[in-house]
């Protein structure tokens, strides 16, 4: 009997503790994102109007648009927020449109596969990563909490302008 009333208050210990990474949000609808790869910055928009900036982290060569698979980069131009991940290795996230159809005739041109699994997401989980700019493979990186906001503001087929 003991031992579950410890069970139990440890259990509720726990649970009074730990917040969701699930947030809730009753704000402006986000209709488009920006993301200016260069100055490293993201924005939410409803129209015109920001509602939220971010600063983040590309992959391993961040410069140019992404061409193949395994190149490092972030892909630039037109895309559409099109999946969400709640289980995801990095916190949360959520799927970028890319390869679109000219990305994947670019790819096919040189040989290669364009890839795909482009993410918005969370911070790294590897210890090597941490602290290290530009670490991921592709994808756009902010801090979890930061990624929380993100995941319950932006909804699936919310258009993204990635550029240089």
């Amino acid at each position: 009997m003991r031992f579950g009333i410890l069970i139990l208050a440890a259990a509720f210990a726990l649970s009074s503790c730990s917040s969701s990474k699930f947030k809730r949000y009753n704000g402006p609808q986000v209709t488009q994102i920006l993301v200016d790869k260069s100055d490293r910055k993201m924005w939410l928009l409803h129209g015109s109007r920001s509602l939220a900036e971010f600063d983040f982290d590309l992959g391993f060569a961040p410069r140019g648009h992404k061409e193949f698979e395994g190149d490092g980069k972030t892909p630039e131009g037109v895309y559409f927020i099109d999946r969400r991940n709640p289980n995801s290795a990095y916190h949360l996230s959520i799927g970028i449109s890319y390869p679109n159809d000219a990305d994947r005739a670019r790819a096919a041109e040189m040989g290669k596969s364009p890839g795909g699994d482009i993410f918005i997401h969370g911070g790294p989980t590897l210890l090597g990563d941490r602290n290290k700019a530009d670490w991921t493979a592709g994808c756009i990186s902010v801090t979890n909490k930061e990624m929380e906001q993100i995941y319950a503001m932006v909804q699936d087929g919310t258009p993204i302008y990635i550029k240089e």
